[in-house]
């Protein structure tokens, strides 16, 4: 249940309602700018997801104990973090989530080893699920472990923020925009780790973005906010083409950012990835044959058609079923299932026009044609 302009409204599917581990109800007012949302989380990924000054980092820091809010409760798996009715309010250290900033936020005279052991030192023994060696073998953090944090790139930052915050062995993980001070390639990088952290940890997070594309590369769900009030909640790939979110989700930026791997390596710099059961050409690939990155495919960039064009300069001609379509203002888009397991879908932009004319409809078998230019590798030294 989520509170949309006021009004009750149950517009999230039941079994988020039945298996909700973050419970809140809450209302935090400041300089003129108040903010009210009431909603459940259940596992996997939530986002919250809003333009600047929507409330989305005054929410995360109300779920971790660093703002108090005015009125109302927070529960998590059971447990009441905060409730005014009751006089309950668990510090921050209590609760036992990680945080990673935007900024990294380490201890700048402790060196990798160190930060990261800062906080499993002082997580309980019977708490310890999560080994610090665990983490420094998932994010390949090997080679930097003696190194001062001053001698770290953003990536690398950002990779070491997320084993301190998970060697407490966190309930939950709570992150806010922890891509958006990086660049696009660092941003694939840290996006294939979060997805690896979710994959061989299953620790829940939540996870704060204004970036329409990461929502829907990371997230299971998604909740909305808008002026410090919830406008959506539910599944991350129907949220974000509701009504209420269409007019801040900046749907001319959408990108498709998907996990690869590299098979095979051509000349030129070009190389045949697969995309689960799928495999693209594309231009600009550095690394190595078995290496895994992400891709970034714009959604007008693909090109729908109903059967392989005979000749074409176009590289890549993907068989895929039409799972999902969104009329969004005056655009239309197609949630387009390439048969991969990890991947939710892949999104299209196309025109009404072109809905019409190729008689397109849920469960309708399309190509999805996409030059190899337009698959841009996001590689980074991270």
């Amino acid at each position: 249940m989520c509170r949309i302009d006021g009004i009750d409204k149950d517009i999230s599917i039941v079994a988020y309602m039945a298996d909700s581990l973050l419970d809140l109800k809450i209302r935090k007012s400041f300089g003129g700018f108040s903010l009210q949302c009431e909603a459940r989380f259940g596992d996997g990924i939530t986002a919250i997801f809003g333009p600047s000054g929507s409330g989305k980092s005054t929410l995360l820091n109300s779920i971790a104990g660093l703002v108090r809010p005015d009125d109302g409760h927070i529960a998590f798996d059971g447990d009441v973090l905060y409730s005014s009715g009751e006089g309950v309010y668990e510090p921050p250290e209590k609760r036992r989530f990680g945080y990673v900033f935007q900024d990294s936020a380490l201890f700048p005279h402790m060196s990798v080893s160190d930060n990261i052991h800062y906080g499993y030192k002082l997580t309980a023994r019977a708490n310890r699920r999560i080994e610090p060696s665990q983490l420094v073998e998932l994010l390949q953090l090997e080679r930097l472990m003696d190194r001062g944090v001053g001698n770290l790139s953003g990536g690398e930052r950002q990779r070491v923020a997320l084993a301190r915050a998970l060697a407490t062995s966190p309930r939950l993980l709570l992150l806010d925009e922890p891509l958006a001070s990086l660049d696009s390639g660092l941003r694939g990088v840290i996006l294939e780790y979060l997805k690896r952290i979710r994959r061989e940890l299953g620790t829940p997070m939540v996870y704060v973005s204004h970036s329409i594309s990461e929502v829907m590369a990371l997230a299971d769900n998604a909740l909305a906010l808008r002026d410090g009030q919830a406008v959506a909640y539910g599944r991350a790939t129907e949220t974000l083409v509701m009504p209420e979110v269409s007019t801040f989700a900046q749907f001319d930026t959408l990108e498709n950012l998907l996990g690869a791997k590299v098979a095979q390596r051509h000349d030129d710099d070009i190389a045949e990835l697969e995309i689960g059961d799928a495999r693209v050409i594309a231009a600009g690939v550095r690394r190595d044959e078995g290496d895994t990155l992400t891709v970034s495919i714009r959604a007008g960039d693909i090109i729908v058609s109903r059967q392989i064009p005979p000749q074409t300069s176009a590289r890549n001609a993907i068989r895929a079923t039409v799972s999902q379509i969104h009329m969004v203002d005056s655009r239309v888009l197609l949630y387009a299932d390439i048969g991969v397991s990890d991947v939710v879908s892949v999104v299209v932009e196309i025109t009404p026009n072109s809905l019409r004319a190729l008689e397109l409809r849920e469960g309708t078998e399309i190509y999805l044609i996409i030059k190899a230019n337009s698959v841009l590798p996001l590689e980074g030294g991270a």
